[in-house]
């Protein structure tokens, strides 16, 4: 039996989930911002059609947003992942299989369906009417195609929100239409390789040896080959790919000059990565932190960075946080105004395959049973809910969120209230 895959996709999801609460945001030109509102991350059809960016500087398209009427808002991380988590509760009532690829992407299996296009005209519509979100549903016989499907039918009106590649002849005219920058897997360094190379369309890809693509692209160029053509070469539970690295980076909503508030900021930063670590089954066994002046703003500037190896992959928080307080206190320097700073881990492990240390005495089964009961109390009772003492005092360093909208759906203070 030929597969079925369906890959859904919230449409502007940041904007989207922001008017599922603001009606008045309904073809209003939009944006969303990236922490601490420097810059954009999301934008509504109205905002694109304006000419704002992806990554534009807020601060450098801020007369023309004046201008335009543009609603800027401050992300709401906490709303976006909580809508995220409904809109794939409904997608669980559709498919067998869900698998999660990104905040507003989905995996869902089609296989075996008599009709898959009116099934996924159906998901659209169920989800539209129980959150809220518009999405955009691509079907195809492997992940690589139904991302390609998915891909048109965002921008291709006429399609209504479904594309299905499975008809090889809808296929190929639909690859030799799409410029190879377009495909899944090919980022800019791969497409600039695969333009000298002579291929610029996703069909001259699909056409291309799979061994020239592996050694051109690594086994990743083979796959994209073949799975182009139609061949499963990606398994259910190999997408996503597992972690290699995993940061949490942040601007500061005013300068640190004091090295305990920089502590107190990058104690924070650890804890969330430790969090981060143990969702995804993964331990780190090193950890760099950095910081850095504005760029923009009076000197003096000054940039740094301090690391430290574990005697064992960890993925406990308050190892994390110690190794990233003492890689701090490494590099930082006095008389400089330090605008961001972030934690870093990478080289991760997978959890079970971590590799004990003949010096190190640490107790593995206690590590897990306090992380386990953390992250279950902040599950419960909200993040942030249970901490380490080392990450509090955020006051001094805590991210502009000028236009944040409420929690709508999270906390409890800032559900919505009709009035008469």
């Amino acid at each position: 039996m030929t597969p079925v895959i369906a890959l859904s996709d919230g449409n502007c999801f940041y904007v989207s989930c922001e008017r599922v609460f603001d009606p008045r945001l309904e073809g209003r030109p939009t944006v969303v911002l990236s922490s601490n509102d420097g810059n954009i991350i999301a934008r509504s059809p109205e905002a694109k059609a304006i000419g704002l960016k992806m990554g534009d500087p807020f601060f450098k398209v801020r007369a023309l947003c004046a201008r335009e009427g543009v609603a800027a808002l401050s992300s709401n991380y906490g709303l976006y992942g909580d809508m995220s988590r409904r809109v794939n509760a409904v997608y669980e009532q559709f498919a067998p299989d869900v698998v999660v690829y990104s905040i507003d992407e989905s995996f869902l299996d089609f296989t075996g369906l008599a009709d898959p296009i009116g099934h996924a005209r159906t998901l659209r519509a169920t989800v539209c009417q129980w959150t809220g979100i518009p999405t955009c549903v691509g079907l195809g016989p492997t992940k690589t195609l139904a991302k390609v499907a998915n891909h048109l039918a965002k921008r291709t009106p006429d399609l209504d929100g479904v594309c299905d590649l499975g008809d090889p002849a809808v296929r190929d005219k639909a690859l030799s239409g799409l410029p190879v920058a377009d495909v899944w897997g090919v980022g800019p360094a791969y497409a600039a390789r695969l333009v000298a190379m002579g291929v610029t369309t996703a069909a001259e890809l699909r056409d291309l040896d799979p061994r020239q693509a592996r050694l051109a692209l690594s086994v990743v160029g083979e796959r994209l080959v073949l799975e182009l053509r139609g061949q499963t070469c990606l398994s259910w539970d190999e997408i996503p790919a597992g972690r290699k690295g995993c940061a949490v980076t942040r601007s500061f909503g005013q300068p640190i000059l004091a090295l305990e508030d920089l502590l107190q900021a990058v104690a924070s930063f650890a804890s969330r990565v430790g969090e981060k670590l143990r969702r995804n089954g993964v331990a780190a066994p090193r950890l760099t932190v950095f910081m850095h002046t504005n760029p923009f703003g009076p000197g003096p500037h000054h940039s740094a960075n301090g690391a430290v190896t574990f005697l064992e992959a960890t993925a406990d928080s308050t190892e994390l946080v110690a190794g990233a307080r003492q890689a701090a206190r490494k590099a930082w320097r006095n008389g400089f105004r330090y605008s961001k700073a972030g934690v870093v881990c990478e080289g991760l492990v997978l959890a079970g395959q971590v590799q004990a240390s003949l010096l190190g005495a640490r107790d593995r089964e206690r590590s897990e049973r306090l992380m386990a009961a953390l992250d279950a109390s902040n599950r419960r009772f909200g993040r942030g809910s249970v901490v380490l003492g080392s990450t509090a005092g955020r006051s001094r360093w805590t991210q502009k969120a000028e236009w944040r909208s409420p929690r709508y759906t999270t906390r409890i203070d800032e559900v919505p209230v009709a009035r008469a």
